[in-house]
């Protein structure tokens, strides 16, 4: 394990322990936490170094577990040679953004596909998402023939939440139908009737206890648009705990209380409906004293 022996800058360092290698490749072992000072790993090409630090190297697969620590984690649900089905956590996002391009779910998913390969070249394709702030399963592809096929007949997938929300509906169970238009500040709005860009969408939702404060819903989506849920469910009166932008006045799970509990589908091989569970955050019951 090197040791420093005067000043310097991280990046300066590397590249002196590495005179032969190319830029680009000591960048990459900096931008994907393979390097650590004093056994932590730093990403900084200006971090100091001062007499006596350490700095030693991990490889793809340890600077992966590394980064697991301190990023939101995910859990395989299930994989095999075409799919992987897995549950995200809330405050990560499922694929990159112009501001975001590495703390996502697909980001995440890529590393431990490629740190399994014997060739570091596993890929995975996004076939559906789930807003930051919810969390629950979500179902990647790990070729390009089984993401166009799932896509293809995502329509006709099974997809199931499980959402708490505010008050207590007054009927039992129904369906909210709307269009909805997504504006320029990417919040999304909702109308009874068509109006230009809009897309019609359908959710079903079932109570399955609550009291005045709060109640427990499960809800079926017949339609995947954005924010689909949290804004039908706000036109109801009833918005997602945690909802501030679609109306929600409390937030006690310090989060969207949204979990994506169930999907059904058709695997793209093999042609059998594959069933996936994920029950919701204990934390989701912690509201609802009353049962219904």
């Amino acid at each position: 394990m090197p040791t420093v022996t005067q000043p310097s800058l991280l990046w300066e360092y590397v590249c002196a322990l590495f005179p032969d290698r190319k830029k680009t490749g000591l960048k990459q072992l900096l931008k994907y936490g393979s390097v650590r000072v004093n056994g932590r790993v730093v990403t900084l090409h200006r971090h100091p170094l001062k007499a006596g630090d350490t700095v030693d190297f991990l490889n793809e697969k340890d600077a992966f577990a590394e980064r697991l620590k301190t990023e939101g984690k995910f859990g395989v649900v299930y994989e095999d040679e075409d799919i992987l089905v897995a549950e995200k956590p809330s405050g990560l996002l499922t694929m990159a953004t112009e501001k975001e391009k590495e703390r996502t779910l697909y980001f995440q998913l890529t590393e431990y596909v490629r740190a399994k390969s014997p060739h570091g070249r596993g890929r995975v394709f996004i076939v559906h998402r789930l807003d930051r702030e919810a969390s629950g399963l979500v179902v990647f592809a790990k070729n390009e023939e089984a993401k166009n096929i799932l896509q293809k007949n995502w329509g006709s997938a099974v997809k199931k939440y499980a959402a708490v929300v505010e008050g207590l509906p007054e009927e039992k169970e129904g369906t909210m139908e709307s269009y909805l238009t997504e504006d320029k500040f990417r919040r999304v709005y909702s109308s009874r009737f068509p109006v230009p860009h809009s897309r019609p969408a359908i959710t079903h939702y079932r109570v399955l206890r609550g009291n005045e404060e709060y109640s427990l819903l499960e809800v079926t989506l017949e339609t995947g648009r954005k924010n689909q849920i949290r804004v039908q469910l706000s036109d109801l009166g009833h918005p997602i705990v945690g909802d501030k932008k679609y109306g929600a006045a409390s937030d006690p799970l310090r989060r969207l209380a949204l979990h994506a509990t169930a999907l059904s589908f058709v695997h793209p091989r093999t042609g059998q409906t594959k069933q996936f569970i994920s029950n919701p955050p204990k934390a989701f019951g912690n509201y609802l004293t009353v049962g219904q």
